[in-house]
Formats: structure tokens, sequence, C-alpha cells
């Protein structure tokens, strides 16, 4: 730590804090997993990884949905500028509050875990175009899915998952969406599909979930764009990535794993 870059004061529902921003390079050294992992992140499940394992989708506002109501509707009794409109608006926000940091805590240690299990984790997200990123502002149009998806916060364990690449020096690749649930992940034919089609099943045979179709397919654009590009640096997390056979993403996946040794050789 060289010194303090920043002190800001913030408020809270529950009071004030000080936060002291400093300069710090956080690294840890652990052993190479040689595994590679894709995710799809979803409503019905958190997410699903490309070995088919499923994270059940917490859902924290809407459990605490109920108590949430009974505090705004003790706000809306209380006479406006009363002392009691005002203790009843802080007990609200400490509600929300609450629910804010279960969904942080959860993003956290879930991405911990997943960046400590795995060599390389491949995503959906940003990608240099911005017509093909997966824009949250534009899913949360659709009113029946909107609380949902904001509740799911899938761009604060995005952000979890690229800090702890950084720290435990791991690949993070965010890859373009477009077609990853459609595609087949054995043959690469398009086939079409609802939303509310939740099995996917093609000419060739192949028959799965459909977000882990979904998640086999990003984690083989994951290890394409990382051999394309050449980059297993962290900043590959904004490259764009195509599709790759089988065989090169054996070769891939054993070149991260090289990589990982002579990241701790170091």
């Amino acid at each position: 730590m060289n010194q303090i870059k920043r002190v800001r004061l913030v408020k809270r529902a529950d009071g004030y804090y000080c936060q002291f921003c400093i300069d710090v390079n956080r690294q840890e050294n652990i052993t190479p997993s040689g595994n590679t992992v894709g995710l799809d992140v979803g409503l019905k499940e958190y997410y699903t990884d490309s070995n088919g394992v499923m994270v059940e989708n917490p859902k924290f506002l809407r459990i605490g949905e109920k108590v949430l109501k009974r505090s705004q509707r003790r706000v809306s009794r209380k006479v406006k500028g009363s002392k009691n409109r005002g203790k009843a608006r802080q007990i609200l926000g400490k509600r929300h509050l609450k629910i804010s940091r279960k969904r942080k805590d959860h993003a956290i240690k879930l991405a911990r875990y997943v960046v400590q299990s795995n060599d390389l984790i491949s995503y959906v997200g940003a990608s240099p175009c911005r017509r093909l990123d997966l824009r949250i502002k534009n899913l949360v149009k659709n009113h029946c899915l909107a609380k949902s998806i904001n509740d799911a916060s899938w761009y604060q364990f995005r952000v979890w998952l690229e800090y702890f690449g950084k720290v435990f020096k791991r690949v993070t690749v965010a890859v373009n969406p477009q077609y990853t649930s459609q595609e087949c992940s054995s043959c690469g034919e398009i086939i079409k599909k609802s939303l509310s089609t939740r099995t996917h099943i093609c000419k060739c045979g192949c028959v799965m979930d459909r977000d882990e179709n979904a998640a086999r397919n990003i984690l083989s654009r994951g290890l394409s764009t990382v051999g394309h590009t050449g980059t297993f640096a962290l900043g590959a997390s904004y490259a764009l990535g195509d599709k790759t056979s089988i065989r090169a993403g054996e070769i891939l996946n054993e070149q991260v794993i090289s990589l990982s040794k002579e990241s701790l050789s170091l």
C-alpha cells in the first residue's frame, strides 16, 4: 500500500460509512485445476455450466417481497413530515439494504468458487461491437421479466468473476451471446426455439437442457477467442469469440493449463 488515494463518506439506510480508496496490487497463487468452464446465466437457474451443473437462483427480492410490501404500507399510512413516517422510511430502507447485501454476498462467494475451480471461465457479456452485447437495459423492457432480471443481478456476478480472475491469475473471457441457445453444440446447426422450450433437440441426436447446450457453445467460443487472439492475459475478457472444433478446444485447454503453471513458477 503506497498511500490513500481518496476518502469518501457514504450514507446508507443503517448509518454513515467512511471509505478509503488505496492502491493495492492483490494477487494470490493457487494450484492450476486443469478445468475450463462455460457459464450461461438465466432466471430458472442462476447459471448452468458446460458440465451440466445448475446453481439455484436464490431470488432474494422475491423471498423478501412480502416484508417489503408490509413496510411500504406502514410508510404510506404515516403522516407526511412526521417523525413516525421518518422512522418507517428508515426501516423500509434497511429492508432493501439487507436484500442488496445478500445479493452481493451471494455473487462474491459464487464468483470466487467458480474462479478457484477453473483455469478458464467463459461467459456471455460485452463485446467490441455494442449491438452484440448482452444488454440488460433492453432485457428489462419486458415488464413480465424485469423484476426477476434485476433480482438476478447478472452484471454484478460478472464484475466479481473478472475481479477474482485478476486476483487468482485466471483467464476470464466474455463472448458474443448471439445464437448460443439456438446453435447445436454437437453439430453446429441452428435450431430455432422459443423461451418456453427448455430442451434442445437436434437432428444429429443431441438432446439436452437448452441452458447446458448454450453453456457448451459459450465455452467453445471462449476457447476460440483465446486461441485466435493469442491473449492469455486478463484483457481477453472483452474479445469476441468464434466457433472452434473439439480438437482445437482440447489443444487450447492444454495451453491454458501450461500458462497457469508458468504463472505460478514466476
